[in-house]
């Protein structure tokens, strides 16, 4: 049985809420000793790489941590390509995991730091993907990703019906994802225009995998969550939405159980950064997105 491998990509903007993702995935599994974390991260301050080495001191799982500013593919990749706020440009850097991922990892499941996982990961990563590059969860939101204001852009790419799903939480075949070549096609799409006026890596992924992906049931990637969704009982929680479980908004699914999930003392401390960042940029309030 192969180890779960699980890749996660984010800046120190993010690092309590990785630490969450991680930390659910402990809780939940019933592999903990086989889990394999690939951390794929930028400007990540070496105290908060303590906080998120001690998942390993709490479960028996493994963690890998990749630095991108150490890898030219990733700087060659996102010297030109366009992002804008709430976004980072270290959203690319999934584009990039059959590279930056060791060889004999042949499949593995990406997560947004914005998820809180509640069920065994290992029950994902064992799908059939029936030939697939990758599997994922169809975008309930995908008209207004597609076609923007009134539904009125991007006719020219996209059908009222394409099958549009969202990319937080993708299970990967590596070679089928490599075969891909998704830095390349990022770089044709920024020289034509086209990566400016989609929404940005998931619209490429989308356009990448068009005919090329198995839709999941909805419960792995239940996007924006609210209280009234805990009847559900999603799988993966994906936090797309304004109300954060690390927010002073209430209405975050699970938002409790989340807290304990972080820690409290995480929680606490996380809470102070994001009030002081925003202090120190009144202009560009902190509202990274990894």
């Amino acid at each position: 049985m192969s180890p779960p491998h699980i890749a996660l990509t984010f800046d120190d903007n993010y690092w309590a809420p990785a630490y969450a993702v991680m930390r659910s995935i402990c809780l939940a599994s019933r592999r903990p000793a086989d889990l394999n974390f690939y951390l794929i991260h930028i400007g990540l301050d070496p105290v908060h790489r303590a906080e998120l080495d001690a998942i390993a001191a709490e479960f028996p799982a493994t963690l890998h941590h990749i630095d991108l500013s150490t890898e030219p593919a990733y700087r060659d990749l996102v010297s030109d390509l366009p992002i804008a706020p709430p976004f980072t440009p270290v959203i690319y850097a999934r584009l990039l995991l059959d590279r930056l991922l060791p060889k004999d990892v042949e499949r593995v499941l990406y997560l947004d730091s914005d998820t809180f996982v509640r069920v065994p990961v290992e029950d994902l990563l064992a799908t059939d993907l029936e030939g697939k590059a990758i599997g994922a969860v169809l975008d309930a939101h995908r008209h207004i990703h597609m076609f923007r204001r009134d539904l009125k852009a991007n006719r020219d790419v996209f059908d009222y019906n394409f099958p549009y799903f969202n990319s937080g939480v993708l299970l990967i075949d590596r070679t089928a994802y490599a075969a891909a070549n998704l830095p390349a096609r990022a770089r044709e799409m920024q020289q034509n225009g086209l990566l400016k006026r989609l929404q940005y890596d998931q619209a490429l992924l989308n356009l990448a995998f068009r005919d090329n992906w198995l839709p999941l049931d909805y419960r792995w990637n239940l996007i924006n969550p609210e209280p009234a969704h805990e009847m559900l009982e999603p799988f993966i929680l994906h936090y797309t939405g304004p109300r954060k479980p690390w927010s002073i908004l209430p209405g975050a699914a699970f938002g409790r159980l989340y807290r304990h999930v972080m820690t409290n003392r995480n929680f606490k401390t996380f809470q102070r950064q994001r009030f002081i960042r925003a202090l120190l940029s009144p202009l560009a309030p902190f509202a990274g997105k990894s």
